[in-house]
């Protein structure tokens, strides 16, 4: 069935040791017929992205992996004219550098953005290659999976990580079509967070049940309150949201609509004694 790469961002601590194996991998090493070097700037087959979520005090700091996707029916494949694109038995999406005439016509036709990147010095278009080099020479994993130190990267045949891909997606949902073959575990999705406090006693709210509800699909998301009064609202799908705070002995309290596209702090939310 061919290789897969699963990467858990939950457990990713965003140490970029993935992204510089890569480099030290293929900067200044000639793996053909598989790659050219990688430029010693410019180019990240393994991208690590860190992003700041949310705004103070609640704040999250995730992180994403941009590599190429391996896709069963990758569009690049397609777009080629000169057919310097294949896809190996074990997966793998190659770009043959020797046949490649610097076209560009698989870097418009990529569905995911910065996978697939132009040496202007070879003339070549150039990308992540599962480091099949490696594999042929014996390898079990590319070297990025190699040096991770948490363990966020797993590579093997499907049929082995089917456990692991039933509990993640890919990077993009409406891309499914292409068949990609790296799964996400853990991709970000929007969060609504804040805290409840009671105004008579200026104490935080411990216990509060706090519940948003989807204004388009009416799919409710809930949890309660630390003793510091935060709530935290995670994975949520992006769109409008009404809050409801309650908590026995004080006043329900609503908020809405809560947009909720991207993640956000609602700040501070009054309850009232009853």
């Amino acid at each position: 069935m061919g290789k897969v790469l699963v990467i858990d961002l939950n457990i990713c601590n965003g140490c970029h040791n993935c992204q510089v194996a890569c480099k030290d991998e293929h900067v200044g090493n000639d793996w053909s017929p598989i790659a050219k070097p990688q430029p010693d700037t410019g180019q990240f087959w393994n991208k690590v992205y860190s992003m700041t979520r949310g705004s103070v005090p609640k704040v999250k700091v995730s992180y994403l992996h941009t590599i190429c996707q391996h896709c069963d029916d990758a569009p690049c494949i397609e777009s080629c004219n000169v057919d310097a694109i294949y896809k190996r038995a074990d997966g793998a999406v190659i770009i043959d550098p020797d046949k490649c005439r610097g076209n560009q016509l698989c870097l418009s036709a990529c569905p995911y953005e910065d996978v697939i990147y132009f040496n202007d010095s070879l003339n070549i278009a150039q990308k992540c290659t599962f480091c099949a080099h490696l594999l042929d020479d014996g390898w079990t994993e590319p070297r990025c999976v190699d040096a991770c130190p948490t363990g966020a990267f797993a590579f093997g045949e499907e049929e082995d990580l089917k456990e692991l891909i039933a509990k993640a997606e890919p990077l993009k949902s409406g891309l499914a079509h292409v068949k990609p073959r790296v799964y996400y575990i853990g991709l970000p999705k929007p969060f609504i967070a804040g805290a409840v406090f009671q105004p008579e006693t200026d104490e935080c709210t411990e216990g509060a049940a706090v519940v948003a509800t989807n204004a388009a699909s009416g799919a409710t998301a809930e949890t309660t309150t630390d003793s510091y009064g935060d709530f935290w609202l995670n994975g949520l799908a992006p769109g409008e949201y009404t809050l409801s705070v309650e908590k026995p002995g004080f006043l329900r309290e609503k908020m809405g609509p809560v947009d909720a596209t991207k993640d956000i702090n609602v700040g501070d939310i009054a309850i009232w004694q009853a």
